[in-house]
């Protein structure tokens, strides 16, 4: 029962935010679901899991880590969404430069599908069955798709009509994968079930399973970014609000990995890890190379961290797919990466507030019209680009290291490529948004210098930026061993 209240008390919270009754206290309730959520979530991660053969749902070391990451952004965004829902409420008035419409939408149905979105990444978590696994993995399509078109604009309502559109037929060709998966273990395992799986994939039909796992990572790869399935994903994430857009590249990619992961293991416990894992290496490496080429050229900001975050789940992709040590590395950077693009595309809802544009050009002299956001935004593209201190460096660094240990200088050739690309690109985008050009001011839209920043929009940003930090510094003990936990789990260590 445990297990099922880190779904149900946030899916019983969303239903109730969405009644009239419940206006006056709607964002209490979103923030006190948040961190009811966080001490069940911690108090699950900490119980020792059981799961048998026929278990339907469990929380495993994987899921563990996906769980804690994604409830822990959830708290920073509800935290940060309560000053938000305030400063945009009664903003009705397009803006002419930005085109944003403020639209008047019922604040019920945001908080709502909010607490929705947050039961049904927790559904995914649990689920050891790879049908329900699926039917989660929709759900959190549908929970999503109305917060990226919450300003009614025309681009945030094409963006979502794009994300439910790919996403749905890619979901579909999972779905297939899973009809296939039930034909591999025809006659041999006794259901669906990962366990199941897992213990009769010796007998199991190894064509039947190559194709089951191209299929799903076509389908699970589209709703995690990876290229060329990846075209829903800068629109959605560019134009969602800002904390929807941290949520999407910090939790949602995540639950899309794990569904990659529950596959790779059943081939991996099939003695097909190598096919598999070539496989996802490929697709990652091309999702960073890609990534990497369209941020070269980009203008708008908030597209650009979309395109980041398609390169960091090639990088997930890539150690997931050469195991060891790279694994761990995978499982690390799943948690610095959620942290770090939580916390800009937190910081990018500062910046679109006060200079009210997306354009890169528009938007200077950060650190002296806002200086604590300006302090995360500089120290976001340190920490996204995989500068030390911070913790994408070390996770970077173990992937590459497992890359080396491996013989694989091919993957790791391009994978530095990719990254160095990516850090040219970022600061060519970053810096001039951080400091005064010498022949230019500020957009005239920004708030006088040293504008006084409210509490609530820069506390959130400011936690996620210091565990990335000390993530960086010191990785504890427990939590390396829970690393390396996930990635044995995989069957590849």
């Amino acid at each position: 029962m445990m297990l099922w209240s880190v779904v149900l008390i946030p899916a019983i919270a969303g239903i109730a935010a969405m009644l009239p009754p419940m206006r006056a206290v709607r964002r209490s309730l979103l923030v006190a679901t948040a961190v009811a959520h966080c001490g069940l979530v911690g108090w699950v991660c900490f119980a020792t899991p059981v799961v048998s053969r026929d278990s339907w749902f469990a929380i495993d070391a994987p899921a563990r880590i996906i769980l804690a990451i994604t409830s822990v952004l959830f708290l920073a965004a509800a935290l940060y969404c309560v000053g938000y829902l305030r400063r945009e409420e009664g903003r009705t008035t397009c803006d002419a430069e930005e085109g944003f419409l403020f639209h008047n939408e019922p604040e019920g149905i945001f908080v709502g599908c909010l607490l929705l979105f947050l039961a049904s990444m927790s559904f995914v978590c649990i689920c050891q069955h790879f049908g329900l696994l699926w039917v989660a993995v929709e759900a959190t399509t549908l929970a999503s798709a109305p917060l990226i078109s919450f300003h009614r604009h025309h681009r945030s309502l094409e963006a979502t009509w794009k994300y439910l559109l790919i996403c749905s037929v890619g979901i579909a060709m999972a779905l297939l994968g899973i009809f296939f998966l039930a034909s591999a273990g025809r006659g041999h395992a006794p259901g669906l079930t990962l366990s199941g799986l897992v213990s009769s994939a010796a007998a199991m039909d190894p064509v039947w399973l190559k194709a089951a796992f191209i299929l799903l990572l076509v389908g699970y790869g589209t709703k995690m970014g990876l290229a060329p399935m990846h075209t829903w994903l800068p629109d959605a994430h560019s134009e969602a609000p800002s904390v929807v857009s941290a949520l999407l590249s910090g939790a949602l990619l995540n639950c899309a990995f794990l569904g990659l992961l529950r596959g790779h293991t059943v081939l991996a416990a099939a003695g097909l890890g190598s096919f598999s894992g070539e496989l996802l290496v490929l697709l990652g490496v091309f999702s960073m190379v890609l990534a990497a080429v369209f941020m070269i050229r980009q203008t708008d900001y908030k597209r650009m961290l979309a395109y980041s975050s398609i390169e960091h789940m090639g990088i997930l992709a890539v150690g997931a797919g050469l195991g060891g040590v790279a694994a761990t590395g995978a499982m690390l950077h799943a948690m610095n990466h959620s942290a770090v693009k939580g916390m800009l595309f937190l910081a990018a809802g500062n910046l679109l507030a006060v200079y009210r544009s997306k354009n890169t050009c528009d938007v200077q002299g950060v650190l002296e019209k806002l200086p604590v956001t300006g302090c995360l935004w500089f120290a976001g593209f340190l920490a996204i680009t995989g500068s030390p201190p911070f913790g994408l460096f070390v996770s970077e660094l173990t992937i590459l290291k497992g890359a080396l240990d491996g013989s694989h200088w091919v993957v790791a050739a391009l994978y530095l490529a990719a990254l160095g690309t990516a850090f040219v690109a970022m600061a060519r985008i970053f810096l001039p948004m951080a400091y005064r050009l010498p022949d230019g001011s500020p957009h005239d839209g920004a708030s006088s210098p040293g504008a006084r920043e409210p509490v609530w929009s820069v506390l959130p940003p400011l936690a996620l930026a210091l565990a990335a930090l000390v993530l960086g510094v010191y990785v504890p003990a427990p939590l390396w061993d829970a690393m390396r936990q996930a990635a044995s789990a995989l069957g590849v260590l």
